[in-house]
């Protein structure tokens, strides 16, 4: 089977991981080719998730690198077994640019996410006049076909709130991003009512940093942390005007997460959140 031209953002996870405890138990990419009847350059091709592997063998590597984690070599397994073409974001391969489908492959296999935004509210959490707004702001103008598959694409996020056993997120807003008027008063009014609306359920929590916090001073782009199944696959995404970002290195998520806790203690309380949130849209 020839390398894959675009894997995806698990299936490159996948090959960092077994890089990571090949470099970590001392062996080389010849090493590790040798116990599999194969050369150094299938073995660079596969730790760059350009090629699969099979359990066995990942587990016939695990062996050879002395990695007894049980639980993170079967979640290395469980990600080999995923296949293309079986969830809803495999719909948008060749519409829309594959980091798109990456976000929603990492939201789908989180265990819990946190997220902190200072001008624009998270994915899962907008309308579809607010999407829209953002989508039809963006430079150079995009055509309308696209437009419209990408706020499609971002309500259908929504879907992880749709499970029986939803995972935990947190949001953490900066008050700047509740006055931002995208699409004017009445769509950002609309998306303050759904957020209110969003902030109430279960597995949901919403929290403001105020403009009156004198200590919160950093000022990112947004953030969110995703929970692996095992820590080893927490990951870090960040997006920007120019793409995102999947951050797994040990001490980017040590500082993001670190990040992220600073914002929370910055931030009101759940209900002081709700509040602000009311308020604001109120004076909309």
């Amino acid at each position: 089977m020839p390398p894959r031209d675009n894997p995806t953002a698990r299936q490159i996870r996948l090959g960092a991981e077994l890089r990571k405890l090949r470099e970590r138990a001392g062996k080389t990419a010849r090493d590790a080719g040798g116990l599999l009847s194969t050369d150094a350059a299938r073995i660079s091709n596969i730790e760059a998730g350009r090629l699969g592997i099979s359990d066995e063998r990942i587990r016939r590597l695990a062996t050879f690198y002395q990695c007894d984690d049980e639980s993170l070599i079967a979640a290395l397994c469980a990600i080999s077994a995923e296949r293309r073409g079986t969830h809803w974001f495999d719909d948008y391969r060749g519409i829309l640019a594959p980091g798109w489908l990456d976000i929603a492959e990492l939201e789908m296999h989180a265990t819990a996410l946190r997220s902190m935004q200072s001008t624009t509210m998270p994915g899962p959490f907008q309308t579809e006049n607010y999407s829209r707004a953002l989508f039809e702001g963006v430079i150079p103008t995009l055509p309308s076909d696209e437009v419209e598959s990408r706020v499609e694409h971002r309500l259908k996020r929504r879907g992880i709130f749709d499970r029986p056993t939803p995972p935990p997120y947190e949001a953490i807003l900066h008050e700047a991003a509740l006055r931002m008027r995208f699409g004017g008063r009445k769509v950002a009014r609309e998306q303050l009512e759904y957020l209110i609306e969003v902030s109430q359920m279960p597995s949901v929590t919403v929290r403001v940093i105020p403009f009156t916090n004198e200590k919160f001073i950093e000022v990112t782009q947004p953030v969110m942390y995703a929970s692996g199944i095992v820590p080893q696959l927490d990951t870090v995404q960040i997006d920007s005007a120019f793409g995102g970002r999947f951050l797994d290195a040990e001490a980017e998520l040590k500082k993001y997460s670190a990040l992220i806790d600073i914002a929370e203690r910055a931030s009101l309380d759940e209900t002081e959140s709700r509040q602000l949130i009311h308020h604001i849209a109120r004076e909309m």
